[in-house]
């Protein structure tokens, strides 16, 4: 019956990736706040010019990683899924709707490998909070850490220092066991 299917003609109207993400949308409110382009400057010294493939521009590298973070993905491997379905993720990062977003393999290579042992998470969320701090974002009067208020004023750089350690250091290594769990499922070596 296949010929007695009709072929519907529709209007073939042009939209941007821009006009499908609300104008409310909390990635928005980030992308006014918070200029990334200081992570170019941070990331520099650990990537070649002149060597191997083209890599992924590294503001966008740590703000896949930042989505991760913000909406609680805690396997690269999903975030890649999340990041590829997702229109407001994908204006974020720049992409179209056709862009091919980054494997999870590159993700955790960069991760583990390229910035394994470096400050350069640490500096990234340090100018990120600080960011959000000179917009009115974020206010240094009390810290929500999981669900639990927490004068600043105790000790406020020393306290806002361990905690943001040790949540992006969680949160990383939640990502390592999500790639160990991943590897063991799949046969493949640790």
């Amino acid at each position: 019956m296949l010929g007695s299917v009709q072929n519907h003609r529709h209007d073939q109207t042009t939209v941007s990736i821009d006009e499908l993400v609300p104008r409310d949308h909390f990635l928005r409110t980030i992308d006014v706040l918070i200029d990334f382009s200081f992570i170019e400057r941070i990331t520099t010294p650990y990537y070649c010019v002149d060597n191997g493939r083209p890599s992924i521009a590294p503001v966008t590298l740590f703000k896949m990683l930042f989505l991760g973070y913000l909406y609680g993905i805690r396997s690269e491997r999903q975030l890649e899924k999340e990041i590829q379905a997702n229109i407001a993720y994908r204006w974020f990062l720049g992409y179209s709707l056709v862009d091919r977003v980054p494997d999870h393999s590159t993700i955790s290579f960069n991760r583990k490998g390229r910035f394994e042992d470096t400050s350069v998470f640490e500096e990234i969320f340090d100018e990120t909070v600080r960011q959000a701090q000179a917009e009115g974002f974020v206010s240094g009067r009390v810290l929500l850490s999981d669900s639990t208020h927490v004068k600043a004023s105790a000790n406020k750089n020393k306290f806002l220092r361990v905690a943001k350690t040790k949540k992006a250091v969680r949160y990383l290594g939640e990502l390592e066991q999500a790639v160990q769990q991943d590897r063991a499922a799949h046969g493949k070596k640790h």
